[in-house]
């Protein structure tokens, strides 16, 4: 017993470091203060803290938490390896990039996109420090580089929901509150083509909260949505649709009306009972799994076990089905997207345009 005394007692130092550096990690994104040779006032006091909340509203709270968690764990690799992670180098940031494909770690090994952002954010966690990162540095660019050369695969595409499996996943719905909500969520989201972090962050009005991500306007020909997404402020048109049955307008005015909604977050979440739509704004994650258990309750690619379809669908597979199913010039669907080229839009396009031009004909053959 004496050994594992001792052995607790020597590592408690690095746990205890490491645990410091955590905290203090979690807050660098808030860290505006004065310059130096500046006296502070009240009035300049309180500017740092309206700069600090701006700072905390350049990156999305999920971007901020896995950049919070990259500089974790690369601080406590370069404890391991008896290094400190300050100040930056490069040559350790080439070692631990290496180490993460290697899986011989903290960690299995990687993929190339997740190792790619795992330097995004060591990358922004140093230069929140004011000790820049150069990612050009040849101890990481040319590691980097063979890394990609050497395990960089084809992108793992989330399966597209058609217009068939639309309609049978709201058809498995109830029609009590969370069924008119859960099928206003999965028609609109369908319609516009909209991210699952879009969806919830809609308000019924602009301004209604300060973390709205959007509003909505209610039409006579369909619903308007003015959203602040990833690539800045666009509009997305949805029109109403051929029946009631597949219209998200319907959906969607169903659930604002039956859950009294007129104020706040769009969609949020339903009391124990049931029977009344809470102030609390719904969670990203929720639009995941609903689109999960839809599919299962409708039997999509029931041709596959249960575990491998539903690794098949997410929160995309909404907006690759849009991008798929709708059979409308290509700059349509581009603009409802928010793509910013037409080579990102043809992305989602789960082989919507495989062989539809022949051009080994066309070349005589």
């Amino acid at each position: 017993m004496p050994g594992k005394s001792d052995k607790s007692r020597s590592e408690a130092p690095a746990r205890s470091s490491v645990d410091k550096d955590a905290r203090s990690d979690r807050s660098v994104s808030d860290a505006v203060g004065l310059p130096a040779h500046v006296t502070g006032s009240g009035s300049l006091e309180r500017l740092v803290k309206t700069a600090s909340n701006y700072a905390r509203a350049a990156a999305s709270e999920n971007t901020l938490k896995a950049y919070a968690k990259d500089w974790e764990h690369f601080a406590r690799w370069c404890r391991i390896k008896g290094a400190d992670p300050l100040p930056p180098s490069p040559e350790m940031v080439g070692l631990y990039l290496a180490d993460l494909t290697s899986g011989s770690g903290l960690s299995p090994a990687l993929s190339v996109s997740t190792i790619d952002r795992r330097l995004s954010g060591l990358a922004w966690n140093y230069a929140q420090r004011g000790v820049p990162l150069d990612r050009k540095d040849r101890h990481i660019a040319r590691v980097l580089a063979g890394i990609r050369r050497r395990h960089a695969r084809p992108p793992r595409q989330k399966e597209a929901i058609q217009a068939d499996d639309i309609l049978a996943m709201v058809a498995t719905l109830p029609f009590d509150l969370r069924g008119l909500r859960d099928r206003a969520i999965l028609l609109l989201g369908y319609a516009g083509g909209l991210r699952r972090s879009e969806i919830v962050a809609l308000d019924v009005h602009k301004d209604d909260t300060s973390e709205s991500g959007g509003w909505i306007e209610m039409l006579d020909a369909g619903a308007l949505l003015t959203l602040n997404s990833k690539t800045g402020w666009r509009e997305v048109e949805i029109g109403r649709g051929s029946s009631e049955r597949s219209c998200p307008v319907h959906a969607l005015e169903q659930w604002l009306e039956f859950g009294r909604v007129d104020f706040g977050p769009v969609f949020v979440g339903i009391s124990r009972d049931g029977k009344r739509a809470l102030d609390r704004r719904l969670n990203d994650r929720h639009v995941a799994r609903l689109i999960k258990r839809c599919v299962r309750d409708a039997g999509i690619r029931a041709d596959l076990p249960e575990t491998e379809r539903l690794a098949l669908f997410s929160g995309h597979s909404l907006r690759a089905g849009l991008a798929s199913s709708a059979e409308v010039d290509e700059r349509h669907v581009q603009k409802q997207l928010g793509h910013a080229s037409a080579e990102m839009t043809r992305r989602y396009q789960r082989r919507r345009d495989r062989f539809r031009v022949n051009l080994t004909k066309a070349a005589g053959l």
